[in-house]
């Protein structure tokens, strides 16, 4: 593999990984933005399985980069005194803790299991298949009538992975900013339940400002929302959400008449005419899909053709972007294997690198003795972001302290915006909005790109979501920015990156699920048109926290250089990282697996199930021990799920009912964890739930509960508190149109409640 010498953002860091399962991927994605992570297998605790071809790649997934120890346990806490921080998951009682948090306050413990400490599923077995069903991902997996279906791959596992990530180093610039570090309880149900598609949290455009929990239970019917369309040499998909969109789909197909009412601008309108949907597969059907994509470029129509994950891995733009690098395991096999997922600078942070470790940043002593600040407090973050990953991303930073400034206008309003409730307000809006401010800036106008450069001049974080270009185009692109404020931070996420053919697509998750081969393995396996990964937001949620993380670690950076830094994430690339293991088995020729005591399964009642997902040997023994001359489906047919799961799970056999959406907040788990809280906003009709904290972490106060803003709502606050204006500039900057503040029609829309009676 070919090492990159640079100076990465964690460098100078010591992480000490003791993690025996899966989620010792945590500190690989640590490695890659340049901590020293040692493994330390205590009496061989978590070594690579040498028998098992899977896990064996499973293992090198999760530890390439790292250096790897045998050690005994007594020698242990020795080697734990000098470290930054500490990933495990050991039994209870292995390590005295406190007293080595007492010689090293800045130490930060972080326990990774899978249900957590000290509750009732804590002893419970976990899979990938496990997390879907208790995350109530399998709920909405599949299509109306049919089985629920697992999703492909570990994308459950691997979103835990980012959500942990992302804990971690909110611990760490915690430590780094005040000098303590302390205890986390990080659980992976809690991880991939908000990373991967959080039923409270926000949605897509296409659920029109509903989130998860409130929309119909089961799964959709097949061909929902985002039609794929059959083609001369395989499938496209479209995502039109936008007027305009609709407007270049029309266009593109030679603006028929009967689709030219207003009525079509509106997106439920389109979803649910059977008719435009048989005029659009009319006009593409006999098109190939690189004719199609390219008329989709040319008519600003969002659309992709439907990739194979082969097909995607050898396409031109994957290898321009160097996306994948080769490792050697173990006997000479060479495998591929992802190249990071972040760009740094324009460096990938591939797993494997060199360059002297720097010195540790040392604590902001006007921080120290303040325990119980949020790591971010202080920070300025100009949020330009939209949808789901941008409103994600800052909610994130918000939630930890930062005064994130969300940055809106009227005549480009942000598709969340587009909501049941007219006022650009719903639940799924507040939960990726919370703890921001809204400023109406006309970023058209080079007056409000003036305003733009001097609130950048004091910033310290700028997020972006759009595609690549677009603040270039403005003049407002990073390298610009840079020049006026060397110590900005930038975080831009994109479908397909900064560089390469498909740089400049457009594009959102079921677009990247499409291109990226995702959608053509998400599907049953009798039925080759059956995709169905329509309603998920995958991996806009996940990718957010991606972007959280490298914020934090290029903090990191500039706490010990004093420069800021630029960060490219990609959501193709985070999706094929995510597909890692399958990806280095097939390049091996391993066979697929087959189990036929292994994923879904009907219980008694009207559509309940149960995930059964034996991981080995030992576990089929025990599973048989418990079913006897039964098979599972037999035995699972007479029995509730919840009740099957807890026979199972105390057998030591990985299972778990399918959660709903609707089930989570007053679930056992959840509410011991304390994950969801209810948040009051004045202007919705109803309470929202929203989630409480990302890991249990007693230096960190949960997130605060500041309701989320109307549009333009707080712009002469933010302009008199960033850039000292009086409220006369702020009107007249108002009056030239440079300054929005809410719209009349929203104002009175609030002052009368009229939303309200619509909203009935």
């Amino acid at each position: 593999m070919q090492e990159q010498a640079v100076d990465r953002p964690l460098s100078g860091l010591v992480v000490i990984d003791l993690v025996a399962s899966p989620l010792a991927g945590i500190a690989r994605s640590l490695r890659e933005l340049g901590a020293e992570v040692i493994r330390l297998e205590v009496d061989g605790r978590g070594a690579c399985p040498a028998s098992d071809p899977r896990a064996e790649i499973a293992y090198w997934t999760a530890n390439l980069g790292k250096q790897i120890e045998s050690i005994a346990a007594a020698d242990l806490p020795a080697r734990l005194a000098d470290a930054d921080l500490v990933i495990e998951d050991l039994p209870a009682g292995s390590i005295d803790w406190a007293a080595l948090r007492a010689a090293n306050p800045a130490l930060v413990q972080m326990t990774a299991t899978g249900f957590g400490s000290g509750n009732a599923f804590s002893h419970w077995q976990w899979t990938d298949g496990v997390l879907h069903a208790l995350t109530t991902e399998l709920s909405r997996s599949g299509i109306k009538g049919h089985a629920p279906l697992l999703p492909p791959g570990e994308i459950a596992l691997q979103c835990a992975i980012a959500q942990g990530t992302y804990v971690a180093m909110a611990a760490l610039t915690q430590a780094l900013v005040s000098g303590t570090g302390g205890p986390v309880d990080f659980a992976a149900l809690d991880g991939a339940m908000q990373a991967l598609d959080p039923p409270f949290g926000i949605s897509g455009s296409a659920t029109n400002g509903r989130p998860a929990a409130s929309l119909p239970p089961g799964r959709p019917p097949k061909g929902v929302q985002y039609p794929i369309i059959p083609v001369a040499d395989g499938y496209v998909r479209l995502c039109v959400l936008a007027p305009r969109q609709w407007q270049g789909m029309h266009a593109m197909m030679g603006s028929p008449a009967a689709f030219a009412g207003p009525e079509f601008n509106d997106i439920m309108v389109r979803f649910k005419s059977r008719e435009l949907l048989a005029a659009m597969q009319a006009f593409l059907g006999d098109k190939t899909r690189a004719e199609i994509t390219a008329l989709g470029q040319q008519h600003g129509v969002p659309l992709a053709a439907l990739n194979t994950l082969p097909e995607c891995l050898a396409a031109d733009h994957i290898r321009a972007r160097g996306t994948f690098t080769e490792a050697e395991l173990p006997g000479g096999r060479r495998v591929p294997v992802p190249n990071g997922m972040v760009v740094i600078d324009g460096t990938r942070m591939g797993p494997v690198h060199k360059g002297t470790p720097a010195p540790r940043p040392t604590p902001d002593a006007a921080n120290l003795g303040r325990p119980l600040a949020r790591p971010l407090e202080g920070l300025k973050v100009l949020d330009l972001g939209v949808i789901v990953v941008g409103a994600e991303t800052g909610r994130l930073l918000a939630d930890l302290g930062a005064d994130v400034v969300k940055i809106e206008s009227a005549a480009f309003p942000d598709g969340s915006r587009q909501t049941w409730l007219k006022i650009g307000l719903s639940s799924s809006f507040g939960a990726g909005h919370r703890n921001k401010r809204s400023l109406g800036l006309n970023l058209k106008s080079e007056e409000g790109k003036a305003l733009l450069r001097r609130m950048v001049a004091d910033a310290d974080v700028m997020l972006s979501n759009f595609k690549p270009g677009t603040l270039e185009s403005l003049g407002l692109g990073y390298e610009e920015l840079a020049q006026i404020n060397p110590r900005l931070i930038a975080v831009e996420s994109s479908a397909f990156g900064r560089t390469g053919p498909w740089s400049k697509r457009m594009g959102y998750g079921p677009l990247v699920r499409a291109a990226a081969g995702l959608t053509a393995m998400w599907r049953y396996p009798d039925d080759d048109e059956s995709f169905s990964d329509s309603v998920t937001i995958y991996p806009d949620h996940v990718c957010a926290r991606i972007g959280a993380s490298a914020v934090m670690a290029l903090l990191a950076r500039r706490q010990r250089t004093g420069r800021g830094g630029h960060a490219d994430v990609a959501q193709a690339e985070v999706m094929l990282a995510h597909l890692a293991a399958e990806i280095a088995s097939g390049a091996l020729g391993l066979p697929a697996q087959e189990n036929p005591h292994s994923g879904v399964f009907a219980c008694a009642g009207e559509d309940e199930w149960c995930v059964v997902t034996p991981r080995d040997d030992a576990d089929r023994q025990r599973l048989a021990a418990v079913i006897g001359p039964q098979s599972l489906a037999e035995w699972l047919a007479e029995r509730n799920p919840q009740e099957a799961a807890e026979a199972l799970q105390a057998a030591g056999v990985p299972a778990a009912p399918m959660l709903r959406a609707a089930d989570l907040a007053d679930h056992p788990y959840y509410t011991a964890r304390g994950l969801f809280r209810s948040e009051p906003h004045d202007l919705l009709p109803e309470p929202m739930t929203a989630e409480r904290r990302p890991a249990i972490w007693p230096a960190i106060p949960d997130a605060d509960g500041r309701p989320a803003p109307l549009m333009c709502q707080d712009t002469y606050a933010v302009m008199q508190d960033w850039l000292d204006l009086t409220e006369a500039e702020c009107a007249s900057l108002e009056a030239e149109g440079v300054l929005e503040t809410t719209p009349r029609k929203i104002r009175e829309m609030v002052a009368t409640k009229s939303y309200l009676e619509t909203a009935r």
